[in-house]
């Protein structure tokens, strides 16, 4: 451990090594989720869609809510630095969030199996879709639950592997 981590932030100076404990890495297991959102009318999406496969990403995971007037799509990338850079970058307004990247289990009823662990640890999904993700014949989803750090604590102790961003590049496969 370095001798300043116990610095307060004001203490540090240039070249100061900073290991913060709270830090979640590629290891963690949990993605990024961007969420854009633009107005409802042709060609939007197509917009968003263009400038980020352009730039060697892949669109791992994809949902679209939409209205009248506005649409919300949720997006998970295979790069998420270089995502977040494109994001930066591009006219659309753009959030994150965490959510639970879950290899569905081998069993008859993989999505009962993960909806059961959840309701049984009262944490509410809120909503799911589909990785365009496999490994070794598994298939994935995104899941966004109430309580982040609960589900994912849940999901493992049922020995349900959760995805982390490393696993999404390189050596996955994709659809």
């Amino acid at each position: 451990m370095p001798d300043n981590f116990d610095k307060d932030a004001d203490d540090f100076q240039d070249g100061d090594q900073i290991i913060p404990s709270t830090m979640r890495g590629r290891d963690w297991p949990c993605l990024r989720q961007f969420g854009v959102f633009f107005e409802n009318r042709v060609g939007q999406l197509h917009e968003l869609l263009r400038s980020l496969e352009k730039d060697d990403l892949r669109i791992v995971g994809m949902s679209v809510a939409d209205s009248i007037d506005y649409a919300v799509t949720r997006l998970i990338m295979d790069d998420y630095e270089r995502a977040v850079e494109i994001m930066e970058q591009s006219p659309f307004k753009t959030f994150e969030t965490d959510i639970i990247g879950v290899e569905l289990p081998d069993s008859d009823q993989p999505f009962l199996e993960i909806c059961t662990a959840l309701l049984r640890g009262e944490v509410n999904l809120q909503y799911a879709y589909p990785l365009l993700y496999h490994k070794g014949g598994r298939k994935a989803i995104a899941v966004y639950v109430d309580d982040i750090d609960a589900g994912i604590q849940i999901l493992q102790d049922r020995d349900i592997t959760l995805l982390t961003e490393g696993d999404l590049d390189g050596d996955g496969e994709f659809f």
